[in-house]
């Protein structure tokens, strides 16, 4: 069973910098796509950013480009969300989740696992 687990959520002051992190359980990243989803209060779910070994690039929603950067280390069969310059925009809940294959399948909702969810304000 593929599981994920966040860490890392925090209050971080206007501009701040904070840094999200994924572990990954049940198999490894070289197999599934690691993406980023938050959720404010009152609002939707929203997709933030995405990775895997098959895609050349990562996908990044449009509001974080150039501020947040996802990365991983396959030795720790981990995943990382680096925010810089964050803004009140960016508090949410944040989620990490699986899908399998590649940022295709994540971006179509195709979920093999969620976090708990780590809280982040700005």
């Amino acid at each position: 069973e593929v599981q994920v687990a966040e860490s890392g959520g925090g209050l971080v002051q206007s501009g701040g910098s904070l840094t999200l992190s994924c572990t990954i359980s049940g198999t490894t990243f070289d197999d599934v796509a690691i993406g980023w989803l938050r959720q404010a209060p009152g609002k939707g779910r929203e997709r933030v950013s995405c990775m895997s070994t098959k895609d050349i690039s990562p996908y990044y929603e449009e509001t974080v480009k150039g501020r947040f950067t996802i990365s991983s280390d396959k030795a720790k069969n981990a995943v990382y969300l680096q925010m810089n310059n964050l803004k009140p925009e960016d508090t949410a809940v944040y989620y990490c989740s699986a899908a399998n294959h590649d940022c295709l399948s994540w971006l179509g909702t195709m979920y093999t696992a969620w976090g708990q969810g780590t809280q982040v304000d700005r």
